[in-house]
């Protein structure tokens, strides 16, 4: 991790501009605080790219979309990288924002940032019209960076998807795990998935009741687990409910897209959240003094 900040680092001094890949539906818990960081240390214009944005809730997309393009040097965007006229638009969001650059003598050079699975590699691959980049299904599947020339004005640089040390906000880690840009071996799927449910159940009891044919009112993110193994009839050997595949059924539709447009977070819900955390500290008892 330390090494690829350095790496990080050292590539944005040459960089004109990033793009930073977040997942529409958890914008801020996508965003790493290191590339924000770097960026603003090095004072490099920002294009943020709210991918999946098909899969996410329009009306929290849009709330997002306010948000950052009211920040100073960032233009926002929602779009699926997977959807070519799309990512088509980029280029030319990208030299507004480098207008000193994108000529051939002074070529834009572009530093593609973003955490794993957010569809970094997907964006590359849209953008050249080639596959240049692996793409899968699992965090962590770019291993080094590259430079590639779009055209004799614009470069990329594509750089493996980076976490940061330390999570600040438990939510944000469950979030990023439901999402799965942490990989299975790093987390506990039924614990996520019942906070995903609990999650869904207070934003998204009609897309529940409607997926799964059940009524989720009063539920929590445990029962919905139960109830879905229910409703499935989901069996291990001996007859009980078989928990840990409905907690990968509820997983996988909400990474699927099945359950319908959702997001896990708005600009109101996470101001809420950062909120109630600070006053959780500022409420916390004083430590003991040593004896």
């Amino acid at each position: 991790m330390v090494a690829a900040r350095r790496k990080c680092a050292e590539t944005m001094e040459n960089a004109d501009l990033v793009i930073e890949v977040l997942d529409a539906r958890l914008p801020e818990a996508s965003s790493n605080p290191i590339v924000t960081e770097l960026r603003v240390f090095r004072q490099r214009p920002c294009l943020k790219i709210l991918n999946k944005a098909d899969l996410a809730d329009p009306a929290a997309t849009q709330a997002w979309l306010t948000f950052y393009n009211a920040q100073t040097g960032v233009t926002a965007v929602a779009l699926s990288c997977k959807k070519p006229s799309e990512v088509a638009k980029i280029p030319n969001l990208c030299l507004k924002l480098a207008p000193h650059r994108g000529t051939s003598l002074k070529p834009l050079r572009m530093m593609i940032m973003g955490i794993p699975n957010v569809g970094k590699s997907t964006l590359m691959n849209a953008l050249l019209k080639r596959r240049v980049a692996a793409v899968g299904d699992e965090p962590a599947v770019t291993k080094s960076q590259q430079r590639l020339s779009l055209n004799d004005r614009i470069t990329l640089i594509d750089t493996p998807g980076m976490m940061w040390p330390k999570i600040a906000h438990d939510s944000d880690g469950f979030m990023l795990a439901a999402s799965h840009a942490i990989g299975r071996n790093a987390v506990i799927p039924e614990e996520v998935a019942a906070f995903l449910g609990e999650l869904l159940i207070a934003r998204y009891p009609a897309l529940l009741n409607a997926r799964y044919k059940i009524t989720v009112a009063d539920m929590d993110g445990n029962d919905l687990i139960e109830a879905i193994a229910k409703r499935r009839a989901y069996r291990i050997k001996g007859g009980d409910y078989d928990l840990e595949k409905a907690a990968h059924t509820l997983l996988q539709d909400y990474r699927d897209g099945a359950i319908g447009r959702i997001s896990l977070e708005t600009p109101d819900s996470r101001h809420t959240m950062l909120q109630a955390q600070a006053q959780s500290i500022a409420e916390a008892p004083d430590s003991e003094p040593p004896a």
